[in-house]
């Protein structure tokens, strides 16, 4: 996401940061590269001359020029400015008195369907009950999709059938829903290949039958101005409350993302960020600004772990470090929560620091994982429990039923011991002085 923006953003502020006093000349070149890195990544021109304008306006204040550390005040200024034109601050999803409507609008392959599906599970999550409907009469697939995607993740859903205006399921489902007591409907619309009357104008006595409190925009990231421009469209004629961006992890450009806001005039509201059903987050402007600029994301990084990690799991695991407990089974149990948040490499560049380039250089072996589960769930209960009685025909054996090979058990338990020393270690430090690293 946002790979080469933020490569070469991050390059022309280091430059800046090295010298030692900045000078307008310096500014220049600053600004010439940051509007060509925006018009690269795919930035509404507009959004470009109004971002550059407005840093340069600051970064040319003599309070700047003049202070002891301006490189430093110059990437303040920029990480500002870019806060601001992604929303200023994150705009939350609305919740009402139930029923909430949720209307799901944009142009066919935009990824509506399974967006509905992945609010679905957002909003359980959240504690609200939801209940789905297709209504795209169109496209059959649509809502055989739909309705695979409800089972899968087991929330229920109207049956659509095609012989039904696209009115007459949005009507019936929300009967279902103020019936049954569910709190919030999504309602999944119709899409084409380009805007047309005919659709808008099908969206339109949708919105004016059943009133919804969210009309949210869901526009694929991937495809730059032209989810801009669709977005703007659909502004137009429904007055829309929001935009999901979709496939977020797959562009590498971002100019969707970071000119939307301001063409529109209507806040980001979530982003997709993956392909499971999991993967829908609030949307927030400084978190994302910080990535792109190099400074992490150690928010988000703390969310993940405390979904990801148990709590009881976790203090039960502290009690065993502190006595030096620590098994090949309870490693095994911490790998299995560590990749529930997420790919590594994704998880890596939350951390301040870690750019793009290092990213792309830094080969990460998410199959690791599994072949290290794959080797300790091959091991016997009392191997797991004490991995010095592994000699050389169990190891044999436990290479024969983990697929691997000898040399990687001997690698695996090599790093294991490793692990226990460091452990070992870290519990003779002052107990109160130790500061736990699992989520309370």
């Amino acid at each position: 996401m946002f790979d080469q923006l933020s490569e070469k953003l991050q390059r022309t502020l280091k430059n800046l940061r090295g010298e030692g006093k900045l000078t307008e000349k310096h500014i220049e070149e600053g600004m010439r590269e940051i509007r060509i890195a925006l018009l690269e990544a795919d930035v509404n021109f507009k959004v470009v001359k109004t971002f550059v304008d407005d840093v340069k306006a600051k970064c040319l204040n003599r309070e700047v020029l003049d202070s002891l550390t301006p490189g430093q005040q110059v990437v303040k200024i920029v990480r500002d400015e870019l806060i601001h034109i992604l929303g200023d601050t994150n705009s939350d999803v609305v919740f009402t008195e139930p029923p909430t409507i949720y209307m799901l609008v944009g142009l066919q392959g935009s990824g509506k369907t399974t967006t509905a599906a992945k609010m679905a599970l957002w909003l359980r999550k959240n504690g609200r009950s939801p209940y789905l409907v297709s209504t795209d009469v169109y496209r059959p697939a649509a809502m055989d999709q739909l309705a695979v995607l409800a089972r899968q993740s087991q929330i229920p859903f109207y049956p659509s059938t095609a012989d039904q205006t696209p009115l007459e399921l949005a009507r019936k489902a929300l009967y279902e829903v103020k019936n049954t007591g569910y709190s919030a409907l999504i309602i999944d619309t119709a899409g084409r290949l380009h805007i047309d009357q005919e659709l808008m104008e099908e969206l339109k006595q949708i919105k004016q039958q059943l009133s919804p409190q969210e009309i949210l925009f869901i526009a694929d990231s991937m495809t730059g101005q032209d989810a801009v421009r669709s977005a703007g469209a659909f502004n137009e004629v429904l007055d829309i409350t929001g935009v999901i961006l979709t496939k977020l992890d797959g562009d590498a450009k971002g100019g969707a993302a970071l000119s939307i806001r301001m063409v529109t005039n209507k806040p980001i509201k979530m982003v997709g960020t993956g392909e499971k059903l999991s993967e829908l987050e609030v949307f927030y402007p400084d978190r994302l600004a910080s990535r792109i600029l190099g400074m992490g994301d150690v928010l988000s990084l703390i969310e993940k772990a405390e979904e990801a990690f148990d709590r009881k799991q976790a203090e039960k695991l502290e009690k065993k470090l502190r006595k030096q407990a620590f098994t090949l089974e309870d490693f095994r149990d911490q790998l299995r929560q560590l990749k529930k948040m997420g790919p590594l490499s994704e998880i890596l560049g939350l951390l301040p620091g870690v750019n793009a380039s290092m990213l792309k250089n830094l080969n990460v072996d998410e199959k690791g994982f599994i072949r290290i589960e794959a080797i300790i769930n091959s091991m016997t209960p009392e191997e797991r429990a004490n991995h010095q009685i592994i000699n050389g025909s169990r190891r044999r054996r436990i290479a024969r039923g983990s697929g691997t090979t000898v040399e990687e058990i001997n690698k695996l338990l090599k790093q294991f011991a490793a692990a226990q020393k460091m452990i070992k270690q870290m519990m003779q430090m002052d107990p109160s002085k130790m500061k736990f690293p699992f989520p309370r």
